[in-house]
């Protein structure tokens, strides 16, 4: 069975991601500049939060490309418009407000792109849906941003061209933009913006919950064409987490956790399974029952390295320990899915 899985909705947003992640980055390096160009202590301070922001922001963003397993590639119309912004940012075209004016443009842009991943994950299915959540963070943010940067733009503005500042103050409109973002995007914004990443545990976990969506569509549905589709995501999802922890994870907990060769065993195990499943017909009367094997082998898996691991992990390393093995765990993966696509192609 084939299993390069050249879905195209699933390529779709993978490109719209990569385009995202373009986007993201110039949103960085214009408030770099704003800020630099800026005499307004107050707004200076307020594209200075943004900027924390946004710093976190793309390693959200990253993490959500990693954990979808889809690699895209940005669309050339959007890697030429982030150069001709770049441009107009750094030169003397634009005034000052003109400036921020393109960058809160930018900042709708992105937030459009955010929630059409969004809504389109909810069409393609429950297992990308679950990979691209903590998108919903970035999402909120940049609306908040958004509604900040009218304030800014009008504080600007009529600074410009009358010399004078406007009657209502800035933070004024500012306040009046947050306050119509309570709930849960106000403690969406309020419960990440200290946090850059997330530690190992989280990234893990986020694969296990994706891994068992993709069980559930196969349970759910005789298409074999589906059922390909989703075995093909099965099968890369595996096959990149498992080497990814084997490179990583495994060999950071041997000291204190007892039951690591365990677990490459149950890995091995998998890995045998998912190799035999791939030459299989996805229409074969036995298809689904031994992906249901295969899927009770993942669970077993999922609840030692969650019930012990976790706690092992918890109990011997620290929260930057955590985030640093997150970060390196996020790198080999990504490479592998490099590879993997290079493999195919």
């Amino acid at each position: 069975m084939s299993i390069n899985l050249d879905d195209s909705k699933r390529t779709a947003i993978a490109c719209k991601l990569a385009g995202m992640k373009e986007i993201q980055n110039l949103l960085i390096s214009n408030e770099e500049k704003l800020i630099a160009a800026c005499n307004d202590q107050e707004i200076r301070d307020r594209f200075g939060k943004m900027l924390d922001d946004d710093r976190k922001n793309i390693g959200i963003l990253d993490t959500v490309i990693v954990q979808y397993g889809v690699k895209g590639e940005p669309k050339e119309t959007i890697i030429k418009m982030v150069e001709e912004i770049e441009q107009l940012m750094q030169g003397s075209a634009l005034s000052l407000s003109e400036k921020a004016a393109q960058h809160e443009l930018l900042k709708h842009q992105q937030f459009m792109s955010g929630v059409l991943v969004h809504k389109a994950a909810q069409v393609v299915g429950a297992d990308v849906e679950a990979a691209i959540a903590p998108l919903n963070t970035i999402n909120f943010e940049n609306r908040a941003h958004q509604e900040q940067l009218k304030g800014v733009l009008e504080s600007l503005g009529v600074r410009e061209l009358t010399g004078k500042e406007a009657e209502q103050g800035l933070w004024a409109r500012v306040q009046d933009s947050i306050a119509a973002f309570s709930g849960i995007v106000g403690s969406a914004v309020t419960q990440t913006s200290d946090k850059s990443d997330l530690n190992i545990q989280d990234i893990i976990r986020a694969d296990h919950n994706k891994v068992n969506m993709l069980f559930m569509q196969i349970d759910n549905t005789n298409d074999p064409q589906k059922i390909q589709e989703y075995f093909g995501q099965i099968y890369k999802d595996l096959s990149v987490h498992s080497e990814a922890e084997e490179q990583v994870v495994y060999p950071a907990v041997r000291p204190f956790y007892g039951e690591t060769q365990e677990l490459y065993d149950e890995q091995a195990a998998m890995k045998t399974m998912l190799a035999k499943i791939k030459s299989m017909n996805p229409a074969d009367s036995t298809f689904k029952a031994k992906v249901e094997a295969l899927k009770q082998a993942v669970t077993a898996h999922v609840r030692q390295e969650e019930d012990t691991m976790f706690a092992a992990i918890r109990n011997n390393c620290s929260d930057a320990q955590k985030e640093q093995m997150a970060t390196q765990f996020k790198a080999a993966k990504s490479k592998l899915q490099e590879q993997a696509m290079a493999h195919a192609n």
